[in-house]
């Protein structure tokens, strides 16, 4: 009885929500790691041990960078496998838990509630409970109506019983921003099907806006609420702009290069499929290593800034980047504070967006870093120089938990692999949640000093 009081004051005490985040992660995807590597994972032998552990990241993580063919090389289990992992990782394990404790009649913990109420809230809401309900309600209609879109048009080309899993795969990694597929090709086969690219980008955009904005946007609409909240509106509006944004640009780029002699619907959805699925999800209708330098650099931007927070997507957030250009405008006309709609963001959230961005843009600086070094063998400088570009695009790939590829995944070394299984976990957890959960003081603590100025700029 003494061991089991011990042991609860002791986890209590040094489990704190952040390392209680993290370590769920961790531990769905070892559990998806050994399932991996079990030999009824894959068709032909067993995966290494670092492709394995590199898969179940991918899958858990929401990535969708693979170093073996999803669809030729694992098995049916296999691939079973990686869509649960790619479900579970989507919410979180902790939301999963969460709302199984809801649906019972039972109570919620009061670590279980700040994380979801962290991971999908931008403030504590007293409405907690529908939203966490509704989090998974979304998630399974939405992802329904994909499968069944999916379905009607999967049915044309293939037996029932394989569309039905087609739809079901696609339409689950698609909602959840993952980027997995079972075609060799990703959809590029499917590049001028109007059907698909419209399913598919709006489940990519739905999952990606995050489930807070689903749930006021639904809310807005029944007329439950009066106005969206400040969140929402910034969510929606950058989201709308870079889709449109980027899809202008990449147009512009590759109209007399990738798409010059494409019909003209589909060089407008090519260009607004590879403006919407850089932002989390690796799907592509075009090979991305063939892409002209302008091209590569709009999508490494779109991957760096990702999804929305409270989303099953990765990246610094459009929020963050939103509220960055929107400090810089403020400042530009002498306010100190960042006013928007008629409020001023807390100075508290500005500073903790600059920290993200700059913690993001350090830990990519040291995985590409890694990629270089431990990769370039004894190459010349010349020949070696397009390294460079594409081990910087894997890296922000997997930071932003994208997925897309300029052809080098499987060909990356154990090194490297594993530079890319951090950068992938970072990515997904977040700079900052990884070293607060590292760190013995909560955020926030620590000594000050006497205040003494700095040149700067």
């Amino acid at each position: 009885m003494n061991i089991r009081i011990t042991l609860k004051t002791f986890l209590s005490r040094h489990l704190s929500p952040p390392r209680i985040f993290v370590l769920s992660f961790v531990a769905v995807i070892l559990l998806g790691a050994i399932l991996l590597r079990l030999p009824f994972s894959a068709r032909k032998g067993s995966l290494s041990i670092v492709d394995a552990l590199f898969t179940s990241t991918s899958s858990v993580c929401v990535t969708g960078l693979i170093v073996v063919d999803t669809g030729t090389d694992l098995s049916t289990v296999g691939q079973v496998v990686t869509l649960l992992l790619i479900q579970v990782g989507g919410l979180g394990i902790i939301t999963f838990s969460t709302v199984f404790f809801v649906l019972m009649g039972r109570g919620i913990s009061f670590k279980g509630r700040e994380i979801v109420q962290s991971t999908f809230l931008h403030t504590p809401r007293k409405d907690f409970i529908a939203i966490a309900k509704s989090v998974f309600w979304f998630s399974f209609l939405f992802e329904f109506l994909g499968v069944l879109l999916l379905f009607l048009r999967f049915s044309r080309e293939f037996p029932l019983g394989v569309a039905v899993y087609q739809a079901i795969y696609h339409a689950v990694s698609a909602f959840n921003n993952a980027g997995f597929s079972l075609f060799s090709d990703s959809f590029i086969s499917y590049q001028g099907d109007l059907f698909i690219n419209l399913t598919i980008m709006g489940l990519l955009v739905i999952g990606g806006i995050g489930f807070i904005v689903q749930y006021e946007v639904f809310s807005r609409a029944k007329g439950s609420v009066e106005r969206l909240s400040v969140h929402t509106k910034i969510v929606l509006i950058t989201t709308a702009i870079l889709i449109v944004g980027g899809a202008f640009l990449f147009y512009l780029f590759e109209k007399d290069h990738m798409i010059r002699e494409v019909p003209i619907q589909n060089k407008i959805l090519v260009s607004l499929f590879q403006s919407v699925t850089p932002r989390t999800c690796g799907f592509n209708t075009v090979d991305i290593g063939l892409l002209t330098n302008a091209t590569l650099l709009l999508l490494v931007v779109l991957m760096f800034i990702g999804a929305s927070p409270g989303s099953t997507g990765g990246g610094v957030k459009t929020t963050s980047a939103a509220l960055l250009l929107l400090m810089l405008w403020n400042r530009s006309k002498g306010n100190e504070d960042v006013n928007i709609f008629n409020r001023t963001i807390p100075r508290e959230i500005v500073g903790r967006t600059i920290s993200i961005l700059f913690a993001s843009a350090f830990s990519i600086s040291i995985i590409a870093s890694v990629l270089l070094i431990v990769g370039a063998g004894n190459l010349p400088p010349v020949e070696s120089r397009h390294f460079f570009v594409e081990y910087l695009f894997e890296t922000v790939s997997a930071f932003g938990t994208v997925g897309l590829s300029m052809g080098v995944t499987s060909r990356l070394n154990d090194a490297q692999k594993l530079a890319i299984i951090i950068m992938m976990f970072v990515g997904r957890v977040g700079p900052l949640t990884l070293a607060f959960s590292l760190s013995r003081r909560k955020a926030g603590e620590g000594l000050t000093y006497a205040e003494e100025g700095v040149m700067v700029g």
